[in-house]
């Protein structure tokens, strides 16, 4: 029997409403199968921790979600807890996660769904890419650092290592190997996505990337400039498979990926690194409708189905991989049936209804 100890990071507004509504499903799903089981211990950490002790990220915490299998973090920040500069305390928390658990690679899956309706009128062939994000350097890396002389000059500094960069594009072809491909004809195809015309970081970036792509054969390899791939995700979003990028292109291509499968509720993540995992949906907290049982659990139920999935590929556990496939396959089933469609995707179901529908769908299967 497979036993893996998940550290369960509720933190912030909407965050405790959309973790006890994935914690439910996995306790579900984990009835499935005779061979897995989870064990979710929870831990204080965010903005409304460092309100009450002047610590967003306890030590203890860290070094708790260093030893767990893997983490599972719903929402973090709250815009009225700052620190004394006046900045939110959101970013040290994820930048300390990501430092600390060296989390090299984050997965952010773009996949339009049944039951949910595109914004554009080009997904008729469907949309299912991967932005893989370069998570510790890019321009990211200056985060706590830069330079501000007075009130006349203020600099970051962009950092891509070949070590780095490696990292990520590996992942990417390893990820490409296990996909169906792109929409429009199953080419297995991954996506350099840079500035490789103006500076020599993204230079460096893309030779890196060809010299990753040279030993994956199977997989085909090409490079667009960031400016351009922002109009092509929207012309013809089924042409894409994997793309990888710079830490900072990531996280701006990412938001634009969710919004056209739906928005961010519709938006897991993955931030994995050579020996930890995290998994977390891609939105904020939404203090605005904290506690009115309205907010969308799909994007943390939907991580927890990818933390699954990358538990099954880490340890070579079957059971583990069908779990993560079993609880995409009851959100497909609840979404196309219109059970789990919340307000922001145009139905009226309740957070708890929610997760009550992915729970029925995967019992339902299981008889």
């Amino acid at each position: 029997m497979s036993n893996y100890r998940i550290a369960v990071l509720p933190g912030d507004g909407i965050g405790p409403e959309v973790m006890a509504a994935t914690v439910q499903v996995i306790e579900a799903v984990v009835e499935l199968f005779d061979g897995l089981s989870v064990e979710l211990t929870s831990y204080a950490a965010g903005a409304a921790h460092y309100r009450e002790t002047g610590v967003a990220l306890p030590d203890s915490v860290l070094q708790s979600c260093r030893e767990a299998d893997a983490v599972l973090l719903a929402a973090i920040g709250l815009p009225d807890v700052r620190k004394p500069d006046g900045t939110e305390v959101q970013p040290d928390m994820m930048v300390g996660l990501r430092r600390g658990l060296n989390l090299h690679s984050a997965v952010r899956p773009c996949k339009l769904y049944p039951g949910i309706k595109s914004c554009l009128n080009t997904a008729d062939d469907g949309i299912d890419f991967v932005i893989l994000r370069e998570n510790l350097e890019g321009l990211f890396a200056s985060y706590g650092g830069g330079c501000r002389v007075g009130d006349s000059v203020a600099t970051d500094t962009i950092v891509i290592t070949r070590e780095g960069t490696r990292k990520v594009c590996e992942y990417a072809f390893r990820l490409a190997e296990r996909r169906k491909g792109r929409p429009s004809d199953g080419r297995r195809i991954v996506t350099c996505v840079d500035k490789a015309n103006i500076f020599r970081s993204m230079a460096f970036f893309r030779e890196v990337f060809f010299d990753v792509a040279a030993e994956h054969p199977d997989i085909a390899a090409e490079a667009t400039y960031v400016d351009a791939m922002s109009l092509y995700m929207v012309q013809n979003p089924s042409a894409y498979d994997v793309l990888v990028m710079e830490n900072q292109f990531g996280d701006i291509l990412s938001d634009l990926g969710a919004g056209i499968v739906g928005g961010l509720g519709m938006a897991p993540s993955a931030e994995v690194g050579d020996e930890h995992g995290l998994f977390q949906p891609s939105h904020g907290t939404a203090p605005q409708i904290a506690g009115k049982g309205i907010a969308n659990p799909l994007a943390m139920i939907l991580s927890a189905a990818m933390m699954f999935d990358w538990l099954g590929e880490k340890h070579g556990d079957s059971d583990a991989t069908a779990a993560g496939e079993q609880i995409e396959q009851a959100v497909c089933r609840g979404l196309a049936s219109g059970e789990t469609l919340t307000g922001d995707l145009g139905g009226s179901a309740s957070t708890s209804a929610v997760a009550d529908a992915v729970v029925s769908a995967l019992e339902s299967k299981a008889a």
